[in-house]
């Protein structure tokens, strides 16, 4: 969880370790939200997250999935239009 004096990132990439659309996932987000000045962060759905709960169950086969303010926004390969496209929406609601 993010310290209270940060907001929370605007961009979640799920992830697992060995997954080459992740590599390639993580690549993309990484380079959009520079460009886009979005914050972003990445979460390995096999490692134990907050209170030992993995989200291997969740995301399962899915990833790489992306989330933009909380909405899914893509999963297995990402398009960078989507992304994009639900980073300035979520902008012009702010």
């Amino acid at each position: 969880m993010p310290p209270t004096d940060q907001p929370a990132a605007r961009v979640q990439l799920f992830t697992r370790s060995g997954c080459h659309l992740c590599d390639d996932a993580r690549d993309l987000v990484r380079r959009v939200c520079a460009e886009e000045g979005a914050t972003w962060d990445e979460v390995d759905v096999d490692l134990p997250g907050p209170g030992g709960v993995s989200l291997r169950e969740e995301y399962g086969e899915l990833v790489p999935v992306v989330e933009v303010d909380g909405v899914r926004r893509g999963y297995w390969r990402i398009d960078e239009h989507r992304v994009r496209a639900a980073l300035a929406d979520g902008a012009r609601r702010s």
